[in-house]
Parts: structure tokens; sequence; C-alpha cells
């Protein structure tokens, strides 16, 4: 059985709803201090309302590509408010589909503000030795949310798909890098997941879907966040710079 204790203390992003909802609210759960970070405070305090462990849980109203330069002061502000950190599992994302004529400048800054950029920099501010607990420590973990596009690259996601592949091929390099500092650094890959995002009318994921393509059917937040709390965990102490496809059942 996994557990946490709540000196663990760990970030999670995109907390408000969807995966990173069922990350904060299991990580609590299972004894975790959680730090959930989303910009809507309405959704952060009923994701609260959920938890188990409410005491544990503490909410940060903050739109993370804001001023991406400075997210790794952010995180050592957050370091002297809750102490050294255990982890983080970055959550927060942007989904979209835009066909290569459509693409400008504009286009690219907000998928990769929020897809790279800023969980590339909020990685930076975690990994400080200032901020983070040391092997003698116990050391960590941190996961991010890539994507099965990082592989797949369909028709239309030539920018969501290269923010995520940049992202699982940073975090890659970046566990070898801190190899011997106690951080473990992974990706899981998720396909078609009932989010909110993901089941709204006017969300562009779902066209064009074919049903045969998922024979266990859509993932639900639960299933990701399983993972992420097992490779969060000290279960899983030994990997590290891995990227774990979760595909209900025969994408790739």
């Amino acid at each position: 059985m996994i557990e946490f204790k709540k000196e663990q203390v760990f970030i999670v992003t995109g907390a408000s709803s969807g995966i990173g909802e069922a990350v904060a609210i299991l990580l609590n759960e299972l004894g975790a201090t959680v730090i959930a970070i989303a910009r809507n405070e309405n959704r952060l305090n009923k994701m609260k309302s959920k938890c188990k462990n409410p005491e544990n849980m503490h909410i940060e109203i903050k739109d993370l590509t804001e001023n991406i330069n400075e997210l790794p002061n952010y995180i050592k502000s957050l370091k002297e408010k809750y102490g050294k950190f255990s982890g983080m599992a970055y959550c927060a994302g942007v989904a979209c589909i835009y066909p290569i004529r459509m693409v400008d400048m504009n286009i690219l800054a907000n998928i990769f503000n929020v897809n790279y950029y800023a969980p590339i920099m909020m990685i930076k501010g975690i990994l400080d030795k200032r901020n983070r607990l040391s092997a003698e420590e116990g050391g960590g973990s941190i996961v991010c949310i890539s994507s099965i596009d990082a592989k797949l690259s369909s028709k239309g996601q030539s920018i969501y798909a290269g923010s995520k592949a940049a992202l699982s091929a940073s975090v890659k390099s970046i566990s070898k890098e801190v190899a011997s500092s106690g951080f473990r650094l992974n990706c899981v890959l998720p396909s078609i997941i009932e989010t909110p995002m993901s089941l709204s009318p006017e969300s562009p994921i779902t066209e064009n879907i074919n049903p045969e393509e998922y024979p266990i059917g859509w993932g639900k937040p639960q299933d990701v966040a399983n993972m992420i709390i097992y490779l969060l965990s000290d279960k899983a102490k030994f990997i590290s710079g891995q990227n774990y496809i979760i595909d209900t059942g025969g994408v790739l």
C-alpha cells in the first residue's frame, strides 16, 4: 500500500479539475501535504471540500504563465511558506488543434508557455537544493503530464504534440542531471481521458475520434492519477527518466 507522511509536501498544478484534481485529492487521502495550484479559486475550494484531510490541502491561486521567468522565485516563496518539497505533479496544460496554415507566433507561445516553458521553470525551482529535500532527507519525485500525441503526432496536432514531445525529452534529460540528488523525474503520456476539457462541447480533442481505437474505453482522471501517485511514491524509487503511455488499450 502506498502511504505518505504529512511532512512530505507536494505541489500539484492544474489542481482545480481533471487529472490534477484527482492527483491532489488522492495524494491528500494517502497522507501527504498538498499545495494545489490553479487559476480558479472557486474550483480549487470545491476540490478542497472533497478532501479527506482538508487541513493538509493548501490552495494557491496562480497563473503560471503570467511571469514564467520568475517561477523559480515563486517556488522559493512557497518553500518559505510550507517547507521543503518532496516533489511535484505538473498537471496544468492546454490542448488544441491547429492546422499548420493557421499557426502563428501567438499560438506557438500560448501552447508552449503552458505545456513546456512553465513546467521546465517549475522543475528548475523545485530542484534548487534550497527548496527540496536532499537525498539524505529522502529525496523526492517529479511527474509531468505529457501526451500520447508526443508519440502519435495526429493531424492538426503539430504544435500541441511538439510541446508535449519537448517536455518528455527535457524531463528525461533533466533526470540524468540530478540522478545523484535523490530526485527522480518521469512523464506520463495519456491518450483520451474524460476530463472537463476533453468532454466540453467546444473541445477539438474529441473530433473524429474512432471508438475502435479505444477497446477499453476512455480513461478516467483517476486512472492517470494512480500512475502518477505510484511514480511520486517510494515504491518507484528505482524509476526515473521514463515516459509511460496510458493508452486505454491499444492506441499505441
